[in-house]
């Protein structure tokens, strides 16, 4: 973890917005001790249940995720403050009276901190609608500014057109921001697309990191960056999916989507001719199957070494992948990660290969 002065720890340098999944919270409960504090992620709760509450028990100690409660009835057992895991609210500014109560419950019971998520459409009322707004959750939660993340929630960019229309309403909410003592702002967007399935299948296809390009057009304001991981900012709109074997490759700049039917319909052989395009492809990382958990279990499945898995499976290796090579381009701006912190044991230790990659694989590098 990065060090301020005087010995204290500084803050997460990363905030990703996951839904909580199996997939998105397998992909936490793998991180290391050194890469787990640097990470602030907000988890969507779509339901609560045994599964659910016990992954979130299996993080690692350094990682304490905001869990944002909205989707779910206001029942007793949607109340985060009774599920007995450390965590942080996430706390809405359309709340109801009777959640921001629970919430600022929620908040007292670990750390008396919470996050507030300003959805950049909520704000269009202007600034003075806003600031009662944020002035009702502090009063009712019981909280501070100061002891409040503001999460500024743009959803989805996935074109150039919307890059140059959330530039200036995100530059206006920072503005209003700063206003007030908020512990912290980030600015979060998503850049995926709602649906892959009509996205052409056996050959690595790229799509634009476009919430990328948007926090870099924004890196003057010095606010913090989160994204939506490797789904769209509105999962609920992605469907089931056509269930053939995909991974979503994060590199500088851009995804690369890899959907494969080849050989026929045995689902292990044809996840296996996936990976080994994608670890002989250019953007496949000089420290191989080191650079992230999922990594080290893409290469196993490229080396025959593991079965085909499933939808959660694809999911949460990529999203490992993707938070560690998000961590790598914030702790080295400008420069294309090359390296993670993961370390798989002595079965992972090989390099990627550089070079031509077989049968659609590309020369082009990301970015």
């Amino acid at each position: 973890m990065l060090s301020a002065r005087g010995g204290r720890a500084a803050e997460p340098a990363y905030r990703p917005v996951l839904v909580g999944r199996r997939g998105e919270l397998e992909a936490l409960t793998h991180l290391d001790d050194a890469t787990a504090p640097l990470l602030a992620p907000v988890i969507d709760l779509r339901v609560v249940d045994p599964c659910t509450v016990r992954l979130l028990r299996r993080l690692p100690a350094g990682l304490v995720p905001a869990v944002d409660v909205s989707a779910l009835p206001e029942l007793p057992e949607s109340e985060p403050a009774r599920w007995g895991v450390p965590l942080v609210p996430v706390i809405g500014l359309a709340e109801s009276d009777r959640r921001l109560v629970a919430l600022g419950a929620a908040a007292r019971a670990y750390d008396r901190r919470a996050v507030v998520r300003l959805r950049a459409g909520q704000a269009r009322v202007g600034p003075d609608a806003t600031t009662a707004a944020a002035e009702r959750v502090w009063r009712l939660t019981r909280l501070l500014p100061e002891q409040c993340d503001l999460l500024v929630d743009v959803a989805d960019v996935c074109c150039p057109a919307d890059v140059r229309l959330a530039g200036p309403r995100v530059r206006r909410l920072v503005e209003w921001a700063r206003r007030h003592a908020w512990r912290s702002i980030t600015v979060v967007a998503g850049g995926m697309p709602p649906t892959l399935a009509r996205l052409p299948t056996d050959e690595p296809v790229r799509l634009g990191r476009f919430d990328w390009q948007l926090w870099q057009d924004l890196a003057d304001l010095g606010v913090g960056y989160g994204d939506y991981g490797v789904t769209s900012a509105t999962p609920d709109a992605e469907g089931p999916g056509d269930r053939l074997p995909t991974l979503r490759y994060t590199t500088d700049g851009a995804w690369w989507i890899y959907r494969w039917s080849r050989r026929g319909g045995r689902g292990d052989e044809r996840l296996a001719d996936l990976c080994r395009t994608l670890v002989s492809a250019s953007w496949w990382p000089a420290a191989g199957a080191d650079f992230s958990w999922g990594d080290h279990e893409i290469l196993r499945r490229a080396r025959r070494g593991a079965g085909a898995g499933s939808p959660a499976n694809w999911i949460a290796w990529s999203t490992s992948h993707h938070l560690a090579h998000v961590l790598a381009a914030l702790r080295q701006p400008g420069r294309e990660p090359r390296g993670g912190s993961w370390r798989a044991g002595q079965d992972a230790a090989v390099r990627g290969r550089s070079g031509r990659s077989p049968r659609g694989g590309g020369h082009r590098r990301a970015g």
